[in-house]
């Protein structure tokens, strides 16, 4: 099968996936490409089968989607807006100095709520950006300790954020 047939015949549902998982349509489009590329890539050494084509090209888009969100979720809040900064594209959503602000507050209140232990697990995770590996060496603790604290702060968390609508 040629590859503009798989593409045309893929692409379309591969997008409406995307967007009811919840996707923007512009997310989407970039994903979708950015799968093709890869499978373009790949060509050769794959089978000439569209269901086996279909399937890598769905596992393949979640897989991206789910490294976007866990990309953007690490956010850093200041207390000033750089004017630099291109202006965003939906301005429901930009963050003013004041909301940056109250965020900031709102955030190291839930955190002091937080034992210290899991405090300090979550905010190497998620704000240093540290591997499960390197916070288990840095506080000499498993691995799996380290991943039971990381899952207890989220949900400490959750109930202390919802009504700023944080994805953890």
């Amino acid at each position: 099968m040629k590859f503009e047939d798989l593409y045309g015949n893929i692409a379309p549902r591969l997008t409406n996936y995307l967007v009811s998982s919840g996707s923007s349509y512009a997310e989407a489009c970039d994903l979708v490409q950015e799968v093709f590329l890869k499978i373009w890539k790949m060509r050769d050494d794959l089978q000439d089968s569209e269901e086996s084509i279909s399937g890598l090209a769905f596992t393949m888009a979640r897989n991206l989607r789910k490294n976007m969100f866990r990309d953007n979720s690490r956010l850093t809040f200041t207390d000033t807006i750089s004017e630099e900064a291109e202006p965003s594209v939906d301005n429901s959503k930009a963050i003013t100095p004041s909301d940056a602000s109250y965020l900031r507050k709102r955030l190291q209140q839930a955190f002091a709520k937080l034992p210290p232990t899991l405090r300090e697990a979550y905010t190497m995770f998620q704000i240093g950006g540290l591997s499960i590996k390197e916070i288990a060496h840095e506080t000499g603790v498993g691995e799996n300790l380290v991943k039971v604290r990381i899952f207890r702060a989220k949900e400490k968390l959750k109930p202390l954020l919802v009504d700023l609508r944080v994805t953890f």
